[in-house]
């Protein structure tokens, strides 16, 4: 392609072309900030879901090879977004000649001949490469596409952070130790499950869209939760997993601004981000709640959290499960001390929470509150009615909870049994140090 029918460039600062290192960088911020935008136009264009996710990755890795040479364009959307179309045309070509397909999607290209880089693109608004009045509609279609009923939980969490988080299979990998052809296998059988399903690029009816809302939040908590408290490995937190479930929330709250369970999801977020600089001492030991340095805490992301519940209450519908964790997560946020904190209300927090959204680690959470609010014996009487059911086994979570509870009753010898089972269950190298220790002081 001729040097003019390019996009305007911006050139490096001394005239040459920049370094390969400082455009990989510009391109991975591009594409982590705007990705979803980006896929998003694309498939409402094409109306293909995989083919705008394949053509977007196709315009990155072209990005890096022409932008080293021939500089940083000065608008690097456009440019990623009109190499992207023209992939896709040749796709269509591909398929079949001059099919009715091509012929709709090549007169939406003639609408605007800037953004197809036939034209250098003025500083115009006109000239944005998608519609400024679907920008947001079009990111709210593809969190919830990735989001789809059809798609395993597994299969959800992994699109998602592709094509919405912009993160690469190996950043995915990485985040929840699992090999990258795992995670490669998932996103591929995701988009090809979609296609078979027939699931079109559009916002879901309102009235579906409430019922699904759902299955895209429970993704965000699944990816914040694996964020602040590590399933396995030798680390506590993966800060920049749950820094990404909370950016992708705050953009769900811009998009979603009436529904008080996406306030109710990201005050949770903020919350309990807020703590993460004093959840892990100096070499990324686990330092529990009693022991943290409340200084520490991040006060403009407790404050965030405060005014995102109150976003969700104002809504006059009442608390739902994410809201009620939230302002559980507020209890503990806006005490002084462990001792300082309104017990009783968490109680009466978790004891609502169990009615909206019953299960047995809410049970098991509101047994370590009631032993905070009223002492341990009734706490470990509601413990041994989860042991009895069966619903936590196989949990270190139960035994590292009863055990505790066993040590402030003078019970040593079975606190001790208790925490070092715990242990053994607990897959992740922090928190079951944190056992051992305990399970060895009552001896």
């Amino acid at each position: 392609m001729a040097r003019a029918d390019r996009p305007a460039l911006t050139p490096a600062a001394t005239g040459g072309p920049p370094s390969t290192e400082s455009v990989r960088r510009a391109v991975e911020a591009v594409w982590r900030i705007e990705s979803a935008r980006i896929v998003g136009a694309l498939a409402r264009y094409t109306g293909d879901f995989e083919l705008a996710e394949d053509v977007a990755q196709e315009a990155v890795a072209e990005a890096l090879l022409t932008w080293s040479r021939d500089g940083v364009p000065a608008n690097p959307v456009s440019w990623l977004l009109a190499t992207a179309r023209r992939r896709a045309i040749d796709s269509f070509r591909r398929r079949s000649a001059l099919d009715e397909r091509y012929a709709v999607l090549a007169g939406r290209l003639a609408e605007g001949e800037a953004s197809s880089g036939v034209v250098a693109p003025r500083d115009r608004s006109d000239d944005l490469p998608w519609d400024p009045d679907r920008v947001d509609d079009d990111v709210l279609a593809l969190m919830f596409v990735a989001c789809h009923p059809v798609l395993s939980p597994e299969a959800r969490v992994a699109l998602t952070l592709r094509v919405v988080g912009g993160l690469s299979s190996e950043e995915i990998a990485r985040a929840f130790l699992v090999p990258v052809p795992t995670v490669q296998a998932r996103i591929t059988r995701a988009k090809k499950t979609i296609a078979a399903a027939g699931v079109p690029f559009e916002l879901p009816p309102s009235e579906e869209r409430r019922e699904r809302l759902g299955g895209v939040l429970s993704v965000l908590y699944v990816i914040f939760t694996e964020g602040s408290t590590a399933t396995t490995g030798d680390r506590l937190l993966r800060p920049d997993l749950a820094y990404e479930a909370i950016r992708l929330a705050r953009m769900l709250a811009a998009l979603l601004s009436d529904e008080p369970e996406v306030y109710g999801l990201l005050a949770l977020f903020e919350l309990t981000a807020a703590r993460f600089p004093a959840r892990t001492g100096p070499d990324g030991e686990a330092v529990l709640l009693e022991d943290q340095d409340r200084r520490l805490w991040d006060r403009s992301a407790i404050r965030r959290g405060l005014a995102a519940i109150g976003r969700a209450s104002a809504a006059g519908r009442g608390l739902g499960p994410y809201g009620l964790q939230a302002a559980i997560a507020a209890c503990h946020a806006s005490a002084s001390s462990v001792p300082e904190t309104d017990w009783e209300r968490v109680v009466l927090l978790y004891e609502a929470l169990g009615r909206v959204a019953p299960s047995p680690v809410v049970e098991l959470n509101r047994a370590v509150a009631v032993a905070m609010a009223d002492g341990p014996q009734q706490a470990l009487s509601l413990v041994d009615e989860l042991v009895a059911s069966g619903r936590l086994s196989g949990s270190y979570l139960l035994p590292s909870v009863r055990g505790e509870l066993l040590v402030r009753l003078g019970r040593t010898a079975e606190a001790q049994a208790e925490l070092e089972l715990a242990a053994r269950l607990c897959r992740n190298v922090r928190e079951r140090s944190v056992l051992l220790r305990k399970a060895a002081a009552p001896a």
